[in-house]
């Protein structure tokens, strides 16, 4: 059984967790593990820490196992999938059962709506789990907060931009999640049936950036938002920063090339290809546009370098909070509605992201 302070960190040592561990290990340094499969690797990353973190072989395809070798930790991190979202949820269920904390940085939605079902447990066993942190879902979330916190009750339409630099180095998984929506379908509330990568919509980011074209994405966060903060319709679009590339992409859609590679060989083929990618930079941006009921609009946005990266300082955040603020509710709950967006943007800040809560558009 493992000890009450430990954080385990389920991916740890992959693009995502690397941050996720370095960043808690600095305020709770010996407490962190980097689980994975290959103990080798988590042992070699522990080494590169200087044993702040620890190493720890898990392997998350074994659910009862995993659940057994990590009890009596206090939190856990899942930053790897197995790519069963019943399974995974299954873990989710596993941990909170046993009385662990649980922060997900999943994006994917078929996961996160199998997790908000465990909210009655969560709360059973006096503890919280997080959904929806990252940057999409996740800053974004907290971004479209923002937007309802200015325009309060009236608030009706919301569209979230998500522009992504092609220059990083994205680790599989999340490579592997684009290329599995490129062609995707699925049902959004008060839009019906939509599309990925049509419906395009032009937005103004800030400098370098400038304006692009976006298109429609599975992001999460818009299966979520219209519940949770009460709009009417949220979009969640995307683009990259070569708009050259945006349009490319777009163009295949239009003419069925993702179609006809959307067997197990054809992803894999488009895996390999767009980890090998290379354009742009290593920067992003994400921006919420509201529309009010009486008319008001107000726009948020938040810009910095690595997505990754970003993505473990919010999890992060997230895990030192939950161990240090022994008052939030426990239950399952997606980051907007736990914390007030300017609190962790205050952090995020600090760590060099760039934030623009004035409204209008971004300079």
């Amino acid at each position: 059984m493992m000890e009450r302070t430990a954080i385990v960190v389920a991916g740890g040592y992959g693009a995502v967790g690397r941050t996720v561990c370095t960043e808690l290990a600095t305020r709770f340094p010996g407490h962190v593990f980097a689980a994975g499969r290959n103990l080798e690797k988590a042992s070699s990353f522990s080494q590169e820490t200087r044993g702040r973190v620890l190493p720890l072989e898990l392997d998350i395809t074994d659910p009862s196992a995993t659940a057994k070798r990590l009890d009596g930790a206090g939190v856990v991190v899942a930053c790897a999938e197995s790519g069963d979202a019943t399974r995974d949820a299954g873990l989710a269920r596993a941990y909170l059962d046993r009385g662990i904390h649980y922060v997900d940085v999943s994006a994917s939605y078929a996961l996160l709506n199998e997790v908000e079902k465990l909210d009655a447990l969560a709360r059973r066993s006096a503890v919280t789990a997080v959904l929806s942190v990252g940057l999409a879902p996740g800053l974004t979330n907290l971004l479209a907060r923002q937007c309802v916190d200015v325009l309060g009750d009236e608030l009706r339409n919301i569209d979230i931009s998500v522009l992504i630099g092609l220059g990083e180095a994205h680790g599989e998984a999340a490579v592997r999640w684009i290329v599995e929506n490129l062609d995707k379908r699925f049902e959004l509330p008060g839009f019906g049936r939509v599309g990925s990568l049509e419906d395009p919509k032009k937005t103004f980011f800030s400098v370098p950036y400038g304006e692009h074209t976006c298109y429609r994405f599975d992001f999460a966060d818009q299966h979520v938002l219209a519940r949770t903060l009460g709009a009417e319709r949220v979009a969640t679009r995307l683009c990259f920063d070569s708009a050259a590339a945006t349009h490319l992409l777009a163009l295949a859609k239009q003419v069925g090339i993702f179609r006809a590679l959307g067997g197990p060989r054809g992803q894999d083929f488009l895996v390999a290809l767009f980890s090998r990618l290379r354009v742009g930079s290593d920067g992003f941006e994400v921006k919420a546009e509201a529309e009010g009921r009486e008319g008001g609009i107000y726009s948020c946005s938040a810009r910095g370098r690595g997505e990754a990266r970003t993505t473990g300082i919010v999890a992060a955040f997230v895990v030192e909070r939950l161990l240090t603020s022994p008052s939030l509710e426990r239950g399952v709950f997606h980051i907007e509605q736990l914390f007030e967006p300017v609190e962790l943007f205050g952090r995020m800040k600090e760590l060099g992201l760039k934030v623009n809560l004035k409204n209008g558009r971004s300079e």
